[in-house]
Protein backbone atom coordinates (compact mmCIF):
# COMPACT_ATOMS: atom_id res chain seq x y z
CA UNK A 1 0.00 0.00 0.00
CA UNK A 2 1.05 3.60 -1.14
CA UNK A 3 1.04 5.32 2.32
CA UNK A 4 1.12 8.82 0.34
CA UNK A 5 -1.42 8.13 -1.96
CA UNK A 6 -3.80 6.86 1.11
CA UNK A 7 -3.19 10.04 2.82
CA UNK A 8 -4.24 12.28 -0.34
CA UNK A 9 -7.63 10.18 -0.72
CA UNK A 10 -8.39 10.62 3.12
CA UNK A 11 -7.57 14.36 2.46
CA UNK A 12 -10.31 14.35 -0.42
CA UNK A 13 -13.10 14.30 2.12
CA UNK A 14 -12.00 17.14 3.94
CA UNK A 15 -8.34 18.97 5.12
CA UNK A 16 -7.24 17.21 8.46
CA UNK A 17 -4.28 17.78 10.74
CA UNK A 18 -1.68 15.19 10.92
CA UNK A 19 -2.60 13.08 14.01
CA UNK A 20 -6.36 12.99 12.24
CA UNK A 21 -4.74 11.59 9.26
CA UNK A 22 -2.89 8.91 11.41
CA UNK A 23 -6.39 8.41 13.66
CA UNK A 24 -7.80 7.77 10.14
CA UNK A 25 -5.53 5.43 8.60
CA UNK A 26 -5.04 3.43 11.67
CA UNK A 27 -8.65 3.18 11.88
CA UNK A 28 -8.94 1.79 8.51
CA UNK A 29 -5.93 0.04 7.51
CA UNK A 30 -3.68 0.09 10.33
CA UNK A 31 -4.76 -2.60 12.23
CA UNK A 32 -1.75 -4.49 11.89
CA UNK A 33 0.70 -2.32 11.36
CA UNK A 34 -0.17 1.62 12.65
CA UNK A 35 1.48 4.58 11.25
CA UNK A 36 4.33 6.39 13.36
CA UNK A 37 3.71 10.04 14.11
CA UNK A 38 7.23 10.51 12.08
CA UNK A 39 5.63 8.86 8.89
CA UNK A 40 3.09 10.79 8.54
CA UNK A 41 4.61 13.93 8.88
CA UNK A 42 7.09 13.13 6.15
CA UNK A 43 4.85 11.91 3.74
CA UNK A 44 3.26 15.14 4.34
CA UNK A 45 5.92 16.94 3.93
CA UNK A 46 7.01 15.46 0.81
CA UNK A 47 3.59 15.58 -0.69
CA UNK A 48 3.77 19.13 0.12
CA UNK A 49 7.18 19.78 -1.34
CA UNK A 50 5.25 17.61 -4.45
CA UNK A 51 2.53 20.22 -5.00
CA UNK A 52 0.06 17.55 -3.92
CA UNK A 53 -1.37 19.05 -0.73
CA UNK A 54 -1.34 22.81 0.92
CA UNK A 55 -1.53 23.66 4.17
CA UNK A 56 -4.55 25.04 5.01
CA UNK A 57 -4.16 26.82 8.14
CA UNK A 58 -1.97 26.94 10.76
CA UNK A 59 -3.31 26.56 14.92
CA UNK A 60 -1.34 27.04 17.37
CA UNK A 61 -1.81 24.36 19.67
CA UNK A 62 -0.18 23.01 23.45
CA UNK A 63 3.49 22.16 21.36
CA UNK A 64 4.30 22.98 17.92
CA UNK A 65 1.56 24.87 15.88
CA UNK A 66 -0.75 22.28 14.08
CA UNK A 67 -0.75 22.23 9.93
CA UNK A 68 -4.16 21.11 8.45
CA UNK A 69 -3.62 20.06 5.02
CA UNK A 70 -5.90 20.06 2.32
CA UNK A 71 -5.38 18.01 -1.52
CA UNK A 72 -4.33 19.76 -4.31
CA UNK A 73 -6.23 19.39 -7.37
CA UNK A 74 -3.26 17.64 -8.77
CA UNK A 75 -3.39 15.49 -5.73
CA UNK A 76 -6.80 14.52 -6.16
CA UNK A 77 -5.71 13.82 -10.19
CA UNK A 78 -3.05 11.63 -8.53
CA UNK A 79 -4.95 9.61 -6.65
CA UNK A 80 -7.45 9.29 -9.35
CA UNK A 81 -4.70 7.56 -11.37
CA UNK A 82 -3.24 5.76 -8.72
CA UNK A 83 -7.06 3.92 -7.60
CA UNK A 84 -7.50 3.29 -11.89
CA UNK A 85 -4.69 1.73 -11.92
CA UNK A 86 -4.04 -2.15 -12.05
CA UNK A 87 -1.51 -3.49 -8.87
CA UNK A 88 0.88 -5.83 -10.30
CA UNK A 89 0.33 -9.02 -9.15
CA UNK A 90 3.41 -10.40 -7.44
CA UNK A 91 4.16 -14.23 -7.84
CA UNK A 92 6.54 -15.38 -5.11
CA UNK A 93 9.19 -16.71 -7.73
CA UNK A 94 11.68 -15.98 -5.19
CA UNK A 95 10.62 -17.37 -2.03
CA UNK A 96 12.63 -17.90 1.34
CA UNK A 97 10.23 -20.71 2.07
CA UNK A 98 11.51 -22.42 -1.47
CA UNK A 99 15.13 -21.27 -0.81
CA UNK A 100 14.82 -23.12 2.60
CA UNK A 101 13.91 -26.69 1.35
CA UNK A 102 16.86 -26.70 -1.11
CA UNK A 103 19.25 -25.71 1.31
CA UNK A 104 18.22 -28.20 3.95
CA UNK A 105 18.23 -30.56 0.86
CA UNK A 106 21.69 -29.69 -0.17
CA UNK A 107 23.08 -29.76 3.37
CA UNK A 108 21.78 -33.18 4.27
CA UNK A 109 18.96 -31.84 6.94
CA UNK A 110 15.54 -32.88 7.14
CA UNK A 111 13.46 -30.73 4.50
CA UNK A 112 10.40 -32.56 5.86
CA UNK A 113 10.72 -31.63 9.17
CA UNK A 114 11.01 -27.91 7.89
CA UNK A 115 7.75 -28.20 5.79
CA UNK A 116 5.75 -29.73 8.79
CA UNK A 117 7.40 -26.75 11.04
CA UNK A 118 5.57 -24.50 8.37
CA UNK A 119 2.79 -25.84 8.10
CA UNK A 120 1.94 -26.38 11.59
CA UNK A 121 2.77 -21.91 11.46
CA UNK A 122 0.44 -21.86 8.60
CA UNK A 123 -2.22 -23.25 10.69
CA UNK A 124 -2.08 -21.53 13.61
CA UNK A 125 -2.00 -18.32 12.27
CA UNK A 126 -5.08 -19.30 9.50
CA UNK A 127 -7.06 -19.95 13.27
CA UNK A 128 -5.94 -16.58 14.37
CA UNK A 129 -7.10 -14.99 11.74
CA UNK A 130 -9.97 -17.15 11.44
CA UNK A 131 -11.25 -16.38 15.17
CA UNK A 132 -10.34 -12.46 14.49
CA UNK A 133 -12.37 -12.51 11.38
CA UNK A 134 -15.73 -13.77 13.25
CA UNK A 135 -15.37 -10.89 15.66
CA UNK A 136 -14.12 -8.28 13.23
CA UNK A 137 -16.69 -5.74 10.95
CA UNK A 138 -16.68 -6.29 7.11
CA UNK A 139 -13.77 -4.96 6.64
CA UNK A 140 -11.35 -6.33 8.92
CA UNK A 141 -13.59 -9.60 7.30
CA UNK A 142 -12.47 -8.56 3.79
CA UNK A 143 -8.65 -8.41 4.93
CA UNK A 144 -8.53 -12.19 7.21
CA UNK A 145 -10.32 -13.55 3.66
CA UNK A 146 -7.02 -11.74 1.73
CA UNK A 147 -4.48 -13.15 4.01
CA UNK A 148 -6.71 -16.51 4.53
CA UNK A 149 -6.88 -17.28 0.69
CA UNK A 150 -2.81 -16.38 0.53
CA UNK A 151 -2.21 -18.67 3.47
CA UNK A 152 -3.81 -21.67 1.83
CA UNK A 153 -2.20 -21.22 -1.51
CA UNK A 154 0.64 -21.18 0.59
CA UNK A 155 -0.49 -24.61 2.29
CA UNK A 156 -1.02 -26.23 -1.11
CA UNK A 157 2.41 -25.65 -2.09
CA UNK A 158 3.46 -27.29 1.31
CA UNK A 159 2.20 -30.15 0.61
CA UNK A 160 3.02 -30.38 -3.11
CA UNK A 161 6.13 -30.26 -2.58
CA UNK A 162 6.55 -32.95 0.75
CA UNK A 163 4.88 -35.02 -2.19
CA UNK A 164 7.44 -34.12 -4.71
CA UNK A 165 10.25 -33.76 -1.54
CA UNK A 166 12.14 -37.26 -2.65
CA UNK A 167 12.25 -36.07 -6.58
CA UNK A 168 13.21 -32.71 -5.58
CA UNK A 169 15.92 -33.82 -3.40
CA UNK A 170 17.39 -36.14 -6.76
CA UNK A 171 17.81 -33.14 -8.75
CA UNK A 172 19.46 -30.86 -6.44
CA UNK A 173 21.85 -33.79 -5.06
CA UNK A 174 22.39 -34.44 -8.91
Amino acid sequence: MTIGHTLLGLLESGPRHGYDLKRAFDERFGHDRPLHYGQVYSTMSRLLKNGLVEVDGIEPGGGPERKRYAITDAGVTDVAAWLAAPEKPEPYLQSTLYTKVVLALLTGRDAADLLDVQRAEHLRLMRELTRRKKGGDLADQLICDHALFHLEADLRWLELTAARLGKLAAEVRA
